[in-house]
C-alpha cells in the first residue's frame, strides 16, 4: 500500500537552505554549516505533475525543522534565477527533468578518448542552456590520451566552439594539466558539470578538491562506455568560494521547451542568416535559396553543426507533431 504524502506538523523554526543533493524522497538542504535531511510537501508534486523533480539541486528553499528528529520539511521553492532541463527518458518520456537550478555556468565535459568525442550531444546540451538562459561553456577532457591522430579532430572541436564565443578548456585530471585554468573559470560562481558517463567528470572533481573523495569509474573498452558512478546530482563546495554541481552521466541530452521554427535562433552561428532566406518560415532543411545551407556550402558555417541542427529539429517535429 501506498503511503500518503507527508504534512507538515511540525512547529519548530522557520530556515531558508540550498538544495545540495536529491536521493528519491529526501533532500539534503544546507543551511549555514549545516545540512539539514528534509522532505516535501505532496502540493509541489500534485501541481507539478509535468515535471520528474518539482525541487533540483540548487534551487533556494524555505523549509521547517522537527523539534523531535531535526529534520526539514519544505515549505517553499524561491523563485529560480535559471534552470538547466531535459526531456525526460523511460518511463516519463517527454516530462521535464531538472538537471540544476540557479548555476552561472553548465560545462559540457567531453573526453578525447573513452568516450569518444560526441558534438552531438554537445550541441544539443548547448541549445537547451541557450534556451533556459544558462551560460555554458566546454571542457575537453582526457588530453593525455590524445594522439597525433586525433590532434585535427580536437583543435576543430577547440577552435568550432571557441569562435561562437564558448570558454572552451582543455584538460588532464590524471596529468594535471589545465586544473589552474579551471579554477580561474569556477571562481567564486556556482558551476555545473555534465557529458556522457566516462567523461571523467568526478575525477576532474577530485583532482581540483581532493578531499571530495568522489566514487569514478572505469570506461569499457569494448562499447568506450562509461558506468554510471554518479547516481545523483550534488552541490559541492571547493576551497576557493566557488561551488560545482556534479551531475550524473547522460548518454542523450532532450532538448524540450523549444518550437521547431525557433530553434536555429539558439544557434548563434546560424542565425545571422535566418532573415536572408527567400522564405520567411524557412526551415534550413529542403528550402529553395536558403542562405543558412548557403552559409554552409561557403565554410561560414562547420557542416556537423548544421547536421545537428536537423537531427534536433527532426526530433522537436516528432515531439510537436501534428502541430508542426
Amino acid at each position: 500500500m501506498t503511503s500518503p504524502p507527508p504534512t507538515d506538523t511540525s512547529d519548530g523554526p522557520l530556515l531558508e537552505g540550498v538544495v545540495t543533493s536529491s536521493t528519491g524522497s529526501w533532500y539534503d538542504v544546507q543551511v549555514g554549516d549545516r545540512t539539514i535531511p528534509s522532505r516535501m510537501r505532496g502540493k509541489f508534486r500534485l501541481t507539478r505533475q509535468d515535471v520528474t523533480n518539482p525541487i533540483a539541486v540548487g534551487d533556494r528553499v524555505t523549509l521547517r525543522v522537527a523539534d523531535e528528529d531535526q529534520t526539514g520539511f519544505i515549505t517553499d521553492i524561491h523563485e529560480r534565477t535559471n534552470k538547466l532541463s531535459r526531456r525526460a527518458a523511460g518511463p516519463r518520456e517527454g516530462q521535464e527533468h531538472v538537471l540544476v537550478a540557479n548555476v552561472d555556468r553548465i560545462w559540457s565535459v567531453q573526453a578525447v578518448r573513452r568516450p569518444a568525442l560526441n558534438p552531438r550531444f554537445l550541441d544539443r546540451l548547448l541549445v537547451g542552456a541557450a534556451a533556459q538562459d544558462v551560460p555554458a561553456g566546454l571542457i575537453i577532457n582526457k588530453i593525455d590520451l590524445m594522439t597525433q591522430d586525433d590532434l585535427p579532430d580536437v583543435m576543430d572541436l577547440h577552435l568550432r566552439y571557441a569562435d561562437l564565443g564558448y570558454p572552451v578548456l582543455a584538460t588532464s585530471a590524471t596529468e594535471e594539466l589545465g586544473l589552474d585554468r579551471l579554477r580561474d573559470a569556477f571562481d567564486g560562481q556556482v558551476n555545473a558539470i555534465t557529458g556522457p558517463s566516462g567523461a571523467g567528470k568526478s575525477t576532474l572533481l577530485n583532482a581540483l578538491e581532493p578531499d571530495l573523495e568522489l566514487r569514478t569509474g572505469s570506461v569499457s573498452s569494448t562499447t568506450e562506455k562509461g558506468t554510471h558512478t554518479t547516481t545523483h546530482a550534488e552541490l559541492h563546495a571547493l576551497s576557493d568560494d566557488s561551488y560545482v554541481v556534479d551531475t550524473p552521466g547522460v548518454r542523450e541530452f532532450g532538448v524540450r521547451d523549444v518550437h521547431p521554427k525557433d530553434l536555429a535562433h539558439y544557434f548563434p552561428d546560424l542565425s545571422p542568416y535566418v532573415n536572408a532566406c527567400q522564405f520567411p518560415d524557412c526551415t534550413h532543411d529542403h528550402e529553395p535559396n536558403c542562405a543558412v545551407k548557403a552559409a554552409v556550402e561557403r565554410g561560414d558555417v562547420h557542416a556537423e553543426r548544421h547536421e545537428s541542427y536537423l537531427a534536433i529539429l527532426e526530433s522537436l517535429r516528432e515531439e510537436h507533431s501534428p502541430e508542426y
